[in-house]
């Protein structure tokens, strides 16, 4: 199958031609869809806390982590331009075919551009648009008087003016703050103050980022570290890392034929965010909060979040101390049926673990073997918000092929909607997920996990694509927060929706919650 050039190709990418071949394999096969047994709710898999259980949690937190390593770890690697998409065609639209301003504006969606141009002053990059028009002899009242929207579109979105088309999400100005505004990126450096710092008023992040974008990243911390140090009187460690060629996936043909780029060479694509299990597996951290880069809000709302934030990082330690324990207890060896009985309890109540139906006729000794392998896992405690009616992910019950049931985060990808009783299933779901969650990657001994061994490699998607015109099949790796993490031990917390404020498309940051 593989060229002399192909081989030399994927060692320079430290990949071996067994992956390709698993992967190609995967293309002609297909992934399985994921069987839904019924939504996570609760009280059925959805720990809801009450507001004293709250206030315990969040002081309780304070405390846990003492002496512990906090690292706040941010996917950031994703670019800009989606979030421009419907300016992209009114552009197309008001250049290539001049109609009337009604025909372009007929849309007066929140998410239009008519939307857009009527409320481009409360955009909190709106002083540095009126600059870059200035500086390029325009004035922008005028440009929107004469209508010429065109010109100003082409000044936000081009590399003739600010780029944002082609910046990535997380340099990007997205919030006012008086006098002066905030990036995504910036945000974030104030939110870990919140709640990311450890007992010596230290905080570590970790973005993921772009080959393509590490030096507009470091340049951007470089000259506002020091503001947010001298803020919030804490120290920050910074650290960045991007996503492996050895985690890029093989190209087909519509024929499952290896897709060729006009030098014959093979064509590889991102594996998407499933990809950063690797990233995450090299740090070293007692706990570590993941947050997408897009998630975030002015200071006015913050503080939902930092309580949240601790609730969900104090759970995991509470939880993580009792497993731990029991792990001790297990490795020594010493066999007791009420020991198993305690362990059963808690991985029932605690942990949602649904026990296989040959579980009460195992042995002791087989018992204790299966309650520590299953115990001796990373752990997530995972934030969900009610559902209304937000894209993305949600929490379900999942049955293998072992006929055993979990909670798993599951993406509409993943679930045969032509298949009527799984569909109802993905849509009797109660709650989605907001990508709020926390980890620990170490085990009860202090080593860290090997995070590769957890992964479900039958959770990947295929989807359709093209280049240079010719279309073609690409392929995802099983997603950082679905099938990478399918065999942690999994805890979904009901946490409010006010949490949640993803900027998805640029008119997002019009919302109330994204005006400062």
């Amino acid at each position: 199958m593989f060229t002399q050039a192909d081989l030399e190709q994927m060692k320079n990418r430290g990949m071996s031609p067994k992956t390709i071949e698993q992967q190609v394999k995967n293309f002609v096969q297909g992934f399985p869809f994921i069987n839904l047994d019924r939504p996570a709710t609760n009280p059925d898999g959805i720990q809801v806390f009450q507001d004293e259980e709250v206030k315990i949690l969040s002081e309780n937190y304070l405390n846990q982590i003492e002496g512990k390593k906090i690292l706040k770890f941010v996917p950031a690697s994703g670019a800009a331009s989606r979030m421009f998409k419907q300016l992209f065609d009114f552009q197309e639209k008001c250049s290539k075919n001049p109609v009337s301003l009604n025909d372009l504006f007929h849309d007066k969606g929140f998410s239009s551009p008519y939307k857009f141009f009527r409320d481009i002053h409360n955009f909190a990059f709106f002083p540095e648009l009126e600059r870059t028009l200035q500086q390029h002899g325009f004035n922008i009242g005028s440009e929107l008087s004469h209508r010429d929207y065109c010109l100003i579109l082409d000044l936000l979105l081009s590399d003739k003016g600010m780029n944002y088309a082609n910046l990535p999400k997380g340099l990007l100005t997205f919030h006012a703050h008086g006098n002066t505004s905030r990036t995504s990126l910036e945000e974030h450096l104030v939110e870990a103050a919140g709640y990311a710092k450890n007992s010596s008023n230290e905080v570590h992040l970790h973005f993921t980022v772009s080959p393509e974008h590490l030096e507009r990243f470091k340049d951007k911390i470089n000259a506002v570290l020091y503001i947010y140090e001298k803020t919030f009187n804490v120290k920050y460690h910074i650290s960045y890392s991007v996503q492996k060629l050895s985690t890029d996936t093989i190209a087909v043909t519509k024929e499952n034929d290896l897709f060729r780029d006009e030098e014959g060479k093979l064509l590889f694509r991102p594996g998407g965010h499933g990809a950063l299990i690797e990233n995450l597996a090299e740090l070293d951290a007692d706990l570590i909060f993941i947050k997408n880069i897009d998630n975030v809000v002015p200071d006015k709302l913050k503080e939902h979040t930092y309580l949240y934030k601790k609730v969900i990082g104090g759970y995991l330690l509470q939880l993580q101390q009792q497993i731990f324990d029991y792990l001790n207890r297990l490795s020594e060896n010493i066999y007791s049926e009420e020991l198993i009985s305690e362990i059963t309890g808690f991985a029932s109540s605690k942990l949602f673990f649904q026990f296989p139906e040959n579980f009460a006729g195992m042995s002791l000794v087989e018992k204790h073997a299966f309650l520590f392998s299953k115990l001796n896992r990373p752990i997530r405690v995972c934030g969900m918000v009610k559902n209304e009616g937000e894209p993305g992910g949600g929490p379900y019950w999942v049955r293998n092929a072992n006929n055993e049931t979990s909670l798993q985060i599951v993406e509409s990808s993943q679930v045969n909607t032509k298949d009527k009783v799984q569909d109802q299933i993905f849509r009797c779901a109660t709650h989605f997920n907001p990508v709020d969650l926390v980890c620990a990657i170490k085990n009860y001994r202090g080593e860290k996990f090997d995070l590769k061994a957890f992964v479900d490699p039958g959770t990947g998607f295929i989807s359709e694509k093209s280049k240079d015109g010719k279309i073609l099949k690409a392929q995802e790796l099983p997603g950082l927060w679905n099938g990478a993490m399918a065999d942690w031990i999994s805890v979904f917390v009901e946490v409010p929706i006010i949490t949640f404020n993803p900027v998805k498309v640029v008119n997002d940051l019009l919302r109330n919650e994204h005006q400062g």
